[in-house]
């Protein structure tokens, strides 16, 4: 990788801040990884390098999966991309069925992108769509239990946990493309493709992400909220004027119980930046019983809509887009979903504490985590290693598309082509503002009992009549009988 181009968003030496990890529930080691002190300078970069080459112009218009597989050329020996990943020694057609998110710009444009990029690397391989839901990955649990298992599929790491231990996902440590892909991460980025326990189930596109508050600045002033809210008397006090003016004040899509979850971690990283690491012994830390708490006051003060826990993405950001709903709470990713819908009138906030101090201690305490995921491959597929050489040939041109067509420099491999595109300003402000100064990343807990009642338990504080103090006994009950 060349590092003389204006556009590269990877600094080369590294600084001091330290970041830890962390994901929707499980320890990840107490590990730490230093951010390139030049971050910011670095990045700023970005607004200046608006063109160059790198072009996707047709990216959008890709077909997801093409009616006829293409005749391959006359075969080679093992031929070399310019990723530095290998693409199979065979001149014979292979259709390859993939399960991955396909529903918005953030997940249509990247896929289409990757596609057309494939059929120019790998023309022999024809891709068959078969578009994820939105279901906390029951669709991909029923293929798993009926052994129709896609061949290439998106996994997170609880999925990941799961499917190693019923043998319904590859194990890719030694896979081809594998020593290469561990090279080419950007530094720090390595808790998104090694699993805890050393191995490596997926190749990741993504780097270490987070959530956020994102708000409409114009229903805001026209309730008479000031932004951002920094405290919870704020937001108790913010909820009333949105609903006096028949506003919703948060949209949530918690039918996906990984957004309750993130939701309560926000409250949650204002007073213990490790996040769930914390849960090591029998009874729930005070600053779970608080964050348990603050949510429970915040929903009985009427922040989610009535059907909440019954509300998926796309219904959620309506909401918010249409203006029905003045706050959505998502990751980093939406920004591009929000500028496009919103323009001028969206920004995002940090999450408020219990007071302006605490705020302004904790708001870099960030919550997310660098959690593996990415493109994982199914052990009985026909054609298993062209599979393992496509699922890490997507997740480059994912990262690729992401950083050079939307200037997102939060990816998880170095990219050495010119960013094309001027980030939003809510990217550049993160990108400035934020990414330099991040403090920490709540952690991981590897306990999948006390991660499957965290994902049950936040997600039922979201449902009115269940208490902080249900959610403080339920966990304690699990805490006891896993941590002895």
């Amino acid at each position: 990788m060349g590092a003389s181009r204006c556009n590269r968003l990877q600094p080369q030496s590294p600084g001091t801040i330290r970041f830890s990890r962390r994901k929707k529930g499980n320890v990840l080691r107490n590990q730490r990884f230093t951010v390139f002190a030049s971050t910011a300078a670095a990045l700023l970069i970005l607004s200046a390098c608006s063109s160059g080459g790198g072009n996707a112009n047709n990216a959008n218009n890709a077909a997801t999966a093409p009616d006829n597989a293409a005749t391959a050329p006359e075969p080679t020996e093992s031929a070399t991309n310019d990723d530095g990943a290998s693409a199979p020694a065979t001149k014979e057609p292979v259709k390859l069925r993939i399960y991955a998110a396909y529903f918005d710009d953030d997940t249509k444009k990247p896929y289409d992108y990757a596609v057309a990029e494939l059929k120019k690397e790998m023309p022999n391989v024809e891709l068959v769509l078969d578009p994820s839901m939105q279901d906390d990955g029951q669709k991909l649990r029923t293929y798993a239990a009926s052994g129709n298992m896609p061949d290439i599929f998106q996994a997170d790491y609880k999925t990941m946990k799961a499917f190693a231990a019923s043998k319904n996902i590859e194990l890719l440590d030694d896979a081809a493309p594998t020593a290469q892909f561990k090279s080419d991460l950007n530094p720090g980025n390595e808790p998104v493709m090694i699993t805890p326990d050393g191995h490596v189930y997926s190749y990741p596109f993504a780097g270490i992400e987070f959530q956020i508050l994102y708000y409409n600045k114009k229903i805001f002033a026209d309730a008479g909220v000031e932004a951002p809210i920094k405290t919870y008397d704020q937001w108790k006090d913010a909820i009333q004027k949105f609903k006096a003016k028949g506003i919703v004040p948060l949209a949530i899509f918690s039918k996906e119980k990984w957004i309750g979850n993130s939701f309560f971690k926000g409250l949650l990283t204002r007073e213990e930046p490790q996040g769930y690491a914390a849960l090591t012994g029998k009874e729930l830390p005070d600053a779970f019983e608080l964050a348990a708490k603050q949510f429970n006051d915040l929903k009985d003060a009427g922040l989610f809509d009535p059907n909440a826990t019954n509300t998926n993405y796309d219904q959620a950001s309506s909401m918010f887009y249409t203006g029905k709903a003045a706050m959505l709470v998502n990751g980093q990713w939406e920004i591009y979903s929000a500028d496009k819908n919103l323009g001028a009138d969206v920004d995002w906030m940090y999450w408020p504490a219990k007071d302006e101090a605490t705020y302004e201690a904790s708001k870099f305490n960030m919550d997310g985590s660098g959690e593996p995921g990415g493109f994982s491959v199914s052990p009985t597929s026909k054609n298993k290693e062209t599979a393992i050489e496509v699922a890490a040939f997507l997740a480059r041109k994912y990262a690729e598309f992401k950083y050079t067509q939307l200037g997102n420099p939060i990816v998880s491999v170095k990219i050495d082509k010119p960013v094309v595109a001027k980030p939003p300003a809510m990217m550049q402000r993160l990108i400035d503002e934020t990414l330099p100064n991040v403090k920490s990343f709540a952690k991981l807990n590897e306990n999948v009992k006390i991660n499957t009642a965290l994902d049950d338990n936040t997600q039922n504080l979201i449902v009115k009549g269940f208490s902080d103090a249900d959610f403080d006994k339920n966990m304690n009950r699990v805490l006891a009988s896993e941590n002895k």
